[in-house]
């Protein structure tokens, strides 16, 4: 845990400074505005579900219980008639602030896997770039590749996961030049 120790200060910083970028990302540009759609008869929809006492959780849709239920002729045609899809209902509906602060915790979480891979890889008294590229590296894997799995299982349109990843990569330069600014000299 002395990683902790010396690391500290730059697992911070690259939290707070990757927050006010993807806020800037999010809020101030247009990068993010086409990726989810609206529903046509979104009343309907959203009346149905309560009627049915859907309850927070993700479904999939149709949805087979097993394996042989998966390759029943009932199973293929539903798939086969669609739609197919996936469905997350929050618990309690939207909090901006809840989500806002799991956001900093998971840019706090990726800064210490960050900070303990570069320890590790490094030492203290490592020059910049040396940091920037194993940092930098880490937290990218942290902040951008994730995101593949999304068009791979759920069917997010590929551009939507690029950006997303193109997000990531952005998140991990920061993160990496603040560890490589603020790395420890050698003792």
């Amino acid at each position: 845990m002395e990683f902790l120790a010396q690391l500290w200060l730059p697992i911070l910083l690259s939290a707070v400074f990757v927050f006010i970028v993807s806020s800037v990302i999010h809020m101030a540009t247009p990068m993010h505005k086409g990726d989810y759609k609206k529903m046509q008869n979104e009343d309907a929809v959203l009346e149905a579900l309560r009627t049915n006492g859907v309850a927070p959780g993700m479904y999939m849709f149709p949805c087979a219980c097993s394996m042989k239920e998966m390759n029943s002729p009932e199973m293929v045609e539903k798939r086969k008639r669609g739609p197919v899809g996936w469905l997350c209902i929050q618990p309690g509906g939207f909090n901006m602030g809840r989500s806002l602060a799991l956001w900093f915790v998971f840019c706090l979480i990726v800064g210490v896997f960050t900070g303990y891979v570069a320890w590790h890889a490094l030492g203290p008294g490592v020059p910049y770039l040396r940091v920037f590229r194993i940092a930098g590296t880490a937290a990218i894997l942290g902040y951008a590749v994730g995101y593949f799995q999304d068009s791979v299982w759920k069917g997010a349109k590929w551009s939507t996961t690029a950006k997303f990843i193109f997000d990531g990569v952005i998140y991990g330069l920061v993160t990496a030049g603040t560890f490589g600014w603020l790395w420890p000299q050698a003792v």
